[in-house]
């Protein structure tokens, strides 16, 4: 990646792209250019066939210290700012792969909300958290009234909103806020172990559970269920279905691909299934 504010590196062999934010000096505070590389980069990743887990992380000991208000107000109209920052919070959500936020340091306002749009959370015991956004006069923004109430209940997400509090690693924890704390030594390794495991998992079946789970809250139980059957219909048209069968009667470890199932013309040729030619089909009409 030309641009340097997100620092891309990809493990071929394990499928795995971090992403690190790269602005240290500001505490990685997201300008107008890094939100564009960012959404950019994000992007890549979705289209990307290699790419089986994405890991979120910052440079210089802080995750995120959320948006940079260093230039203070502009003439530009903010509607223009905020499509940038809901184009990577709905990349970020809809990515069909797993997501991990490795969090050290601080995570506040846009870059907290950056951290919770990630599906797993690993964080360091000195990270620091909170929506800030009632001190600087605003109101929450990259997807956080939609990712707190349904991660703490609305009376927690109200308090973490309107009080602004600054949250500890093990506070963040207790409220389901971050999945693991890890310290600071093994973060790295910690990481690399959940992304290992999430590698190894059937790349569509993963894809097909973290979009029923995050269109789960919008629905009814029937729409679920409809939603879980279309699923299920796609994951059958895998082969990670049968190698799946096949690695338990065996005793071993599967290999997940997520490769498509059903024949091709020149597999079906070949493999003995009949198939109609144009002849066929006219002379029986």
């Amino acid at each position: 990646m030309s641009d340097d504010r997100v620092l891309l590196t990809h493990d071929n062999g394990a499928g795995v792209r971090t992403l690190t934010l790269n602005r240290p000096h500001r505490r990685n505070a997201l300008d107008d250019a890094l939100w564009r590389t960012l959404r950019d980069a994000l992007a890549a990743a979705g289209e990307d066939r290699d790419v089986r887990a994405l890991v979120l992380t910052g440079a210089g000991g802080a995750f995120c210290s959320g948006a940079d208000i260093s230039r203070g107000l502009r003439a530009e109209h903010p509607t223009y700012r905020m499509r940038a920052l809901s184009d990577v919070a709905l990349l970020l959500h809809e990515l069909p792969v797993p997501t991990v936020a490795k969090v050290t340091g601080v995570a506040v306002g846009a870059g907290w909300n950056l951290a919770l749009g990630c599906d797993l959370v690993v964080a360091t015991p000195g990270a620091r958290f909170s929506q800030i956004f009632a001190r600087r006069g605003l109101s929450l923004d990259l997807g956080g009234s939609w990712l707190l109430p349904r991660l703490v209940g609305l009376q927690q997400a109200k308090r973490l909103t309107l009080l602004a509090e600054t949250l500890d690693a093990e506070q963040a924890r207790a409220l389901n806020l971050v999945t693991w704390v890890v310290p600071d030594a093994e973060v790295d390794s910690f990481t690399d172990d959940v992304c290992a495991r999430l590698v190894s998992g059937p790349p569509v079946a993963l894809a097909q559970s973290k979009a029923l789970l995050n269109e789960g809250a919008d629905r009814t139980l029937r729409d679920a269920l409809a939603g879980e059957a279309r699923a299920q219909a796609v994951n059958f048209a895998t082969r990670d279905v049968a190698e799946a069968y096949a690695a338990f009667a065996e005793r071993r470890d599967p290999h997940f691909t997520g490769a498509w199932a059903v024949p091709t013309a020149a597999e079906a040729d070949t493999s003995g299934v009949e198939t109609l030619s144009e002849e066929t089909v006219n002379s029986d009409a």
